[in-house]
């Protein structure tokens, strides 16, 4: 009896050994936070792509708190993250400007457009955007087409915002206009809502293409051409002077986005399930000037400073061991 007694005490003692050494080894993983858009987390190039490699490389977790851009940057000025990966130029620029971020990088772009039922109701197919929208005011004021906007002040909602402007339309007066409907949710809710109205929106690729080949929505892409409909992706380290983050951390992780491996696995990333790729580095284009997209980043990506154009203008970068595309 003793004897198992004793046998039981060290089962019991070596199980509360493994658990406090497990326990330990798991509360010293590095981990960083990353406030990001909808519309890269949706496509699952973060978690299914990027996470894994970044870990396998450095020993760090990412962890994404996935929302609009306007709610990311929010949840970045409260403290909560170490970096944000968005795509509103003009939203980033503020973030920078109030102090809360620097070193900014932009990694990937690839494009908006607008989708809608198969049957066209507004006839906007192969139309420009800016002519696609009046198309689509004009349907929909004869009741024959809808609008769905996310409406949330994330970057697509900014870039339509700007679309509408293009195509001589008031977003805050028509968005009360009866066809135009307004979600406030992310952009896979909001092609849902679309696609059960037989409406329009506007969708990043990388989200309407997962949507539409896992069969969640029958919305075809009606608009897809034109230098305005660009989509590009920056990453905004967490200013150290302003929360105590991982700001080490966070700089690898800008480094290595816009390294040549991580340029690769985000050019992969989607050939295989879709035919080709939801998101497009960027690196290379930059560096040999590819048109058109050269002109086409450098008008809706890169930021005007001191008569140069650059991806972070002198007054927003921190400390070293980052480099920066700029052009006279």
């Amino acid at each position: 009896m003793k004897k198992a007694i004793a046998i039981g005490s060290a089962v019991l003692i070596l199980v509360a050994v493994a658990f406090i050494l497990q326990h330990n080894a798991q509360s010293e993983v590095r981990v960083l936070t990353i406030s990001t858009t909808t519309s890269l987390y949706d496509t699952g190039l973060l978690e299914e792509a990027i996470a894994p490699a970044f870990k396998e490389k450095y020993g760090i977790e990412l962890h994404f708190i996935p929302k609009g851009t306007g709610a990311a940057i929010q949840d970045a000025k409260n403290g909560v993250s170490d970096a944000i990966m968005v795509h509103a130029r003009s939203k980033e620029v503020r973030f920078m400007e109030e102090g809360y971020g620097v070193n900014r990088k932009v990694f990937a772009y690839n494009f908006f457009v607008i989708v809608g039922p198969e049957e066209d109701p507004a006839g906007i197919k192969d139309l420009n955007p800016v002519e696609a929208l009046k198309k689509i005011v004009q349907a929909g004021r004869k009741g024959k087409a809808i609008w769905v906007s996310r409406d949330d002040g994330s970057g697509t909602n900014t870039k339509e915002i700007a679309l509408w402007k293009m195509a001589g339309f008031d977003y805050r007066q028509i968005k009360n206009e009866s066809w135009f409907v307004a979600t406030g949710t992310g952009m896979g809710a909001t092609l849902n809502y679309a696609n059960t109205k037989k409406a329009y929106t506007l969708s990043d690729t990388g989200t309407y293409l997962k949507y539409k080949k896992e069969g969640l929505i029958d919305l075809v892409a009606l608009v897809n051409r034109g230098k305005e409909l660009i989509n590009i992706y920056a990453i905004i380290l967490i200013n150290p002077e302003k929360f105590h983050k991982d700001f080490e951390g966070a700089k690898l992780l800008a480094n290595w986005l816009t390294s040549e491996d991580g340029q690769r696995i985000i050019g992969d990333f989607g050939k295989d399930k879709f035919g080709k790729p939801l998101f497009y580095p960027i690196v290379n284009v930059l560096k040999e000037k590819k048109e058109p997209y050269f002109d086409w980043i450098a008008n809706y990506g890169l930021i005007k400073d001191n008569g140069r154009i650059t991806e972070c203008p002198e007054k927003f970068r921190y400390g070293k061991g980052m480099t920066f595309f700029e052009f006279g």
